[in-house]
């Protein structure tokens, strides 16, 4: 027997034996959609499926890092005890029954509660929101809290970063808190020169070496998504923006990404802030000193806000479970905005259920994506979702990277997650639940505007497309499990 025969039938005793573990293995760890996407992946490439399953084909976080994040809520206990008497002491939340049942689910979800008392206000434009960010840095007095999946050194924002370094000249505790993955960039080049200036720079999630793993790094792509910032425990900002120029250097061909912010003033400030400090603590096992019991913020308005963290760490799926729960209770309308909608079976069904209880859905997409794969894998869901009644609209401007959704003109969510099966399970998230009518109406506005520079997307034009383009899109949406 040749060498070469040899090493072909070693290759298919091994490819086989990848395969038949495959089927013994993944349908017991992982929900059957999810299973069958390994499976697809590992019976056509069996070494390179295996090794990628290997990297990324576990959701679990590593005990040590769901030690400290059990750690991280007991510290900070007393903040979310503050947050409650804060709002007993003030103006109680008056809600109705189905509302009222609400706050109770996301409380028990994310472990924050509703709270009044807040003042917010939207930012679109990512140099309006880093010069007014900047400019309530250079007010600071005690401490600054930033917390990016991406951030970058660029014209956009160069007069955050000369904020920071004139904090920290003043002594004021700056922490600076970058997902390892998404400002990989930013870390290797200027981290140090900010470290130098007395920021305090540290990575969240850092990534293995293969798989040499240490006892708090993840899977490659668990990643930190999450977008907020903290000044005093007075001023605090989170939405979608990443601190990057809106082209992010050209990514995809120049298009500006079309992003929203909120900034926030009020006893909401003091939840993100516990967020932060719970993500510092499991990256560098330390509660800044004076932190434990929070700032609460003082009364500043009147909306009813409260925040969901969500992610691996969690038990649940906080924020696809808070979703699917409002749709199931909507009546009117419901406008979503996400740049990715790969959804899982639970959400279709939702969406679904809100249309046959007569509910007017509109789902609100970019035209064009930056992502072919996960862009034709959620083309791919076109047609079911046209056929269940859900009105599907292309953004034409740019990427609408705003993560928004309306229900019944009286309850809203906003933040980083995407309406994904990626941000559902993967990614650590921020949300928050606007409740009452004041509170949605300001972001139902800026739902309207999107909805103006977008175009109606029909069955017609899903029947026109050639059967090789639907096909490659059919190919993308069995992966869109493990997306």
């Amino acid at each position: 027997m040749s060498l070469s025969v040899l090493l072909l039938a070693l290759h298919n005793l091994f490819s086989f034996l990848i395969r038949l573990a495959a089927l013994a293995v993944l349908p017991v760890r992982h929900s059957p959609p999810t299973a069958m996407a390994w499976l697809l992946v590992v019976f056509f490439w069996p070494l390179p499926g295996a090794i990628l399953y290997l990297l990324m084909g576990s959701t679990r976080l590593p005990r040590e890092r769901k030690v400290r994040h059990e750690k991280a809520m007991k510290l900070l206990r007393r903040i979310q005890e503050n947050s409650r008497k804060i709002d007993r002491t003030a103006h109680p939340p008056v809600l109705p029954d189905h509302a009222e049942r609400f706050a109770r689910l996301g409380q028990k979800l994310g472990k924050w509660p509703i709270v009044g008392g807040n003042r917010m206000e939207f930012i679109h434009s990512a140099e309006s929101l880093f010069e007014k960010l900047a400019e309530d840095i250079d007010g600071a007095e005690h401490h600054v809290d930033l917390l990016y999946y991406i951030f970058a050194a660029d014209r956009v924002t160069r007069p955050l970063l000369e904020s920071l370094k004139r904090a920290a000249g003043r002594k004021v505790e700056c922490r600076l808190l970058l997902d390892a993955l998404g400002s990989k960039a930013f870390l290797k080049k200027h981290a140090q020169s900010l470290q130098n200036s007395g920021v305090h720079v540290v990575e969240a999630l850092p990534l293995g070496r293969l798989f040499r793993r240490n006892r708090v790094t993840a899977r490659y792509d668990l990643r930190n998504h999450r977008k907020l910032a903290v000044i005093d425990g007075r001023v605090g900002y989170m939405g979608s923006h990443n601190a990057i120029d809106p082209t992010y250097g050209g990514k995809a061909k120049g298009i500006a990404w079309h992003d929203l912010t909120l900034r926030l003033e009020g006893p909401i400030v003091s939840q993100l802030e516990g967020v932060f400090l719970e993500d510092w603590f499991v990256e560098t096992e330390e509660l800044p000193s004076g932190r434990r019991d929070g700032m609460p913020g003082s009364q500043k308005g009147d909306f009813l806000l409260q925040s969901v963290p969500s992610g691996p760490a969690y038990a649940t799926e906080n924020f696809q479970r808070l979703v699917l729960a409002a749709l199931f209770e909507a009546r009117e309308r419901v406008i979503i905005t996400t740049p990715y909608l790969i959804p899982d079976d639970g959400l279709l069904q939702a969406m679904e259920v809100a249309v046959l209880n007569g509910a007017k859905v509109d789902l609100i997409v970019p035209e064009k994506v930056d992502q072919r794969l996960v862009g034709n894998a959620a083309d791919a869901y076109t047609p079911r979702l046209l056929e269940i009644g859900v009105n599907l609209f292309r953004y034409q401007p740019g990427i609408l990277h705003a993560k928004t959704m309306t229900v019944d003109g009286r309850l809203a969510f906003f933040g980083s997650s995407n309406f994904d099966i990626r941000s559902f399970s993967l990614n650590f998230e921020l949300n928050l639940i606007l409740y009452g009518s004041s509170e949605t109406s300001a972001l139902l506005e800026i739902q309207e505007g999107y909805l103006a520079h977008s175009r109606p997307l029909g069955m017609e034009e899903w029947n026109r497309l050639p059967l090789w383009e639907k096909g490659f899109m059919g190919m993308a949406k069995l992966l869109s499990p493990i997306l």
